[in-house]
This record gives C-alpha cells, structure tokens and sequence, in this order.
C-alpha cells in the first residue's frame, strides 16, 4: 500500500512567497546593473563631449592666433609663446582620454579621438616649426598631419554616432 503524500499548504505558501522574492530580487539586481551601465555610458559620453569641446575651443583660439599672424599683426616671438602655449593645452587635452572610462564597444571610437588628437598635436608642432623657421615645408607637413587628424576624428565621429544612435550606450 502506498502512503499519499499530505502537502501541508503552509509549506506551499511559503515555498511560493520565496520564489517571488527570489525573482524579484532578481530583477532588482538586473535594472540595477542596466542602471548603472546606462549612468556610466552617459558619464563616458558627458567627459568625451567635454575633452571634445575645450579641444575645439583651442583650436578655434590658435588659428585665430595664427591668422593674425599670417597678416603681420602678430610679432614672430608672440606667435611662437602663444603656439608653445598652445601645444601644452593639447597634450593635457590629450591626456584627458586616458582616464576615460568607456563602455566596451566605444573603446574604437575613443582610439580614433584620441589619435585624431594626437595627430592633430603633431601638426601643430609643425605649424610651429613653420613659423620659427619659416620653412614652407613644415607648413605642408602641418597642413598634411591636419587633414589626416580630420579623418580620424570623422571615423571616430561615425563610429560613435552608429553606436549611440543604436542604443548602445
């Protein structure tokens, strides 16, 4: 003869209220951690947007600099404190993207600002060059260097702009 089982609905009761407070727990924890990955991409996004802006913003000032200069409203010595200036301001911009934190599928995107910035840096130090020694070679280096900062900072834009736009940060 067999023994039916008597299930005691107390202990019923109570295996199901644990599993609902195991589930929701763990949705909890899951918009939690999504939370979280979202405030972290916006931080990302925010500190780049920044790192962009003040780097536009100087580049915006040394070529005013510059332009005064090239129409001899600029002494020789100014241009070149002003320049010196200047490429210390880039190279803390430039730095300012190691400490970025982006979320794993922008880390492309930040290479490619990172080195449009350093190309842009180098170009700079040309443009430098060029008006200390007034070598017109260093100019062209320096126009050269510019035009490949532009393309890597039109791929970063690009890339970054797809996986923004895809939700992905």
């Amino acid at each position: 003869m067999r023994k039916t089982r008597v299930v005691n609905p107390k202990r019923r009761l109570q295996v199901a209220i644990g599993i609902a407070i195991i589930i929701v727990g763990i949705t909890i924890f899951i918009n939690y951690y999504l939370d979280q990955a979202k405030l972290s991409g916006q931080r990302f996004g925010d500190q780049l947007a920044q790192i962009q802006t003040d780097l536009k913003n100087e580049t915006r000032d040394f070529d005013s600099q510059i332009t005064l200069y090239q129409k001899g409203q600029l002494p020789k010595d100014e241009m070149l404190k002003i320049a010196d200036s200047h490429i210390g301001i880039i190279q803390n911009i430039l730095s300012r993207y190691d400490s970025l934190k982006p979320p794993e599928l922008f880390a492309p995107s930040l290479q490619l600002f990172r080195l449009s910035t350093q190309t842009q840096l180098e170009s700079d130090k040309y443009l430098r060059e060029w008006v200390q020694t007034g070598d017109n070679s260093s100019k062209a280096k320096s126009d050269e260097l510019l035009q490949q900062s532009f393309q890597y900072e039109m791929s970063a834009l690009q890339s970054y702009g797809t996986l923004k736009s895809k939700g992905l940060q």
